[in-house]
C-alpha cells in the first residue's frame, strides 16, 4: 500500500475523478434510470458523486486493512451477516436516491454492482500505485 498518506489521497482522487463520471455516463446509458430523473443531470451527477465517493472510502478502508475499530465504526447495521448484503442494500439505497420513491429494480442491481468494482478498484489503486 501506498505509505505516504498524501500520495494515497491523491491516488485515490485520481482514481475517482477518471471513473466516476463514466460510470454515471454507463448507468445512463444502461437504461436502467426512468427517463423522467434522468433529465435532472446536476442532481444525479450529485447523488452519484456521493455514491461513488463512498465506494473509494469502502475501498480506502479495506486496502488498509478491516480491523475491529474499522468494523465497530462502521458496521452498524447487519454486522457480519449484512456483510452479505451490503451491494444489495447499497444499490436499493442508490437507486431511491437517484430514481424516486418506485426506483426500477434493474438499477439497484447495476447501482449494487457499479459500486462494489468501483470499492474493488479503489482499493487496488491506493495497493498499486
Amino acid at each position: 500500500m501506498i505509505a505516504d498518506p498524501v500520495r494515497r489521497g491523491q491516488a485515490l482522487a485520481e482514481f475517482h475523478r477518471r471513473l466516476g463520471t463514466r460510470l454515471l455516463d454507463d448507468l445512463l446509458e444502461s437504461g436502467a434510470l426512468p427517463d423522467d430523473r434522468r433529465r435532472d443531470r446536476a442532481m444525479l451527477r450529485d447523488e452519484w458523486e456521493c455514491f461513488t465517493l463512498y465506494a473509494c472510502v469502502r475501498g480506502l478502508i479495506a486496502a488498509g486493512g478491516f480491523n475491529r475499530e474499522t468494523a465497530a465504526a462502521i458496521g452498524q447495521e447487519g454486522g457480519k451477516a449484512g456483510a452479505a448484503t451490503v451491494t444489495r442494500r447499497l444499490g436499493e439505497a442508490a437507486a431511491r436516491h437517484l430514481a424516486g420513491d418506485d426506483p426500477p429494480a434493474a438499477l439497484a442491481d447495476v447501482a449494487g454492482s457499479l459500486h462494489e468494482a468501483l470499492a474493488e478498484g479503489a482499493a487496488e489503486a491506493v495497493r498499486q500505485a
